[in-house]
């Protein structure tokens, strides 16, 4: 483990300010925020004891000019495998593994109506398939469904297409994401066949949101909400549109940095810094049952 003497951020600085530069969507940005960083290094504003402490500045800074949430210099208090986006990866399996898969609860609530708690991410979707599957087939029946999201911080968008599928009543372009050289686009759609039997596209349907929902939770949301197949209730979302990847810049440290943007087919562009608006504001704390009366009272009618 490297000791405090031994820790030097300039070299973490140098590799960070690289790979903006080179993978960063926004290029002229990515200029902006190399040489802020250089400058705040030269001036002695990195000088700190320890990567934990240089992790929290550089953040800050990064976030600085564009309040991109997804740039980040974050520290890790084990050491991370120098792979690209292992970091990540290996934080996110120790959370498959202790919250059911990324199901947690599953409730029936009075009236017919169901709960689904998806958290604390949308796992990559070759983990996360059985255990959506096995939730969102045990929900199926009820009569109206909450999603749950108010935990979730983010995660795959194969998996967020894997949700929607049991959701929609029939194929549905969902999501377009474009990459950094301009030329590459990507478009998400939800599934014509998945395992298990669908929620389906006509019964109430409801997502719970905080300000902690963010990244591949908030594109689980905005997409239902901007098709018109959810009424979102509880708090503004976090605003993180742009996919990012890592990379390991020191033993403890992970560089985090957006490689596209998403642009939803309905809307022409996305969440980022905004957050998604619920269609019903309320304390996140409360949503939950604000959903359930609204879902009684669209069943009653």
């Amino acid at each position: 483990m490297t000791t405090l003497t031994q820790f030097r951020p300039a070299p973490v600085i140098d590799e960070t300010t690289r790979l903006l530069i080179e993978h960063y969507i926004f290029p002229e940005i990515s200029e902006q925020l190399a040489g802020l960083l250089q400058r705040r290094l030269a001036e002695g504003a990195y000088d700190v004891d320890g990567a934990e402490d240089l992790a929290r500045l550089v953040t800050a800074d990064l976030q600085s000019v564009n309040g991109d949430r997804h740039l980040r210099l974050k520290y890790h208090a084990d050491p991370v495998p120098a792979e690209q986006g292992a970091a990540t990866l290996a934080a996110m399996r120790r959370d498959f593994d202790t919250s059911l898969g990324g199901a947690p609860r599953v409730e029936l609530l009075s009236g017919g109506v169901a709960v689904v708690e998806l958290a604390p991410a949308l796992f990559p979707l070759e983990w996360a398939a059985e255990p959506l599957s096995a939730a969102l087939t045990l929900a199926s029946r009820s009569r109206a469904l909450i999603v749950d999201l108010r935990a979730n911080l983010g995660g795959d968008p194969d998996t967020v297409a894997f949700v929607c599928s049991y959701l929609l009543d029939e194929r549905t372009h969902l999501n377009t994401m474009y990459w950094r050289d301009g030329k590459r686009h990507e478009q998400s759609w939800s599934l014509p066949h998945v395992p298990g039997t669908c929620f389906g596209g006509s019964k109430p349907l409801y997502v719970l949101s905080s300000g902690r929902t963010f990244s591949g939770a908030e594109e689980l949301t905005y997409d239902l909400q901007q098709l018109g197949r959810a009424v979102v209730v509880g708090e503004r979302t976090g605003g993180g549109a742009h996919p990012r990847e890592g990379w390991t810049v020191h033993p403890h440290l992970e560089t985090t940095i957006p490689v596209g943007r998403a642009i939803n087919p309905v809307s022409g562009t996305n969440w980022e810094g905004t957050g998604v608006q619920p269609d019903i504001p309320c304390a996140a704390a409360d949503s939950l049952d604000r959903a359930h009366a609204l879902a009684l009272t669209r069943l009653a009618g």
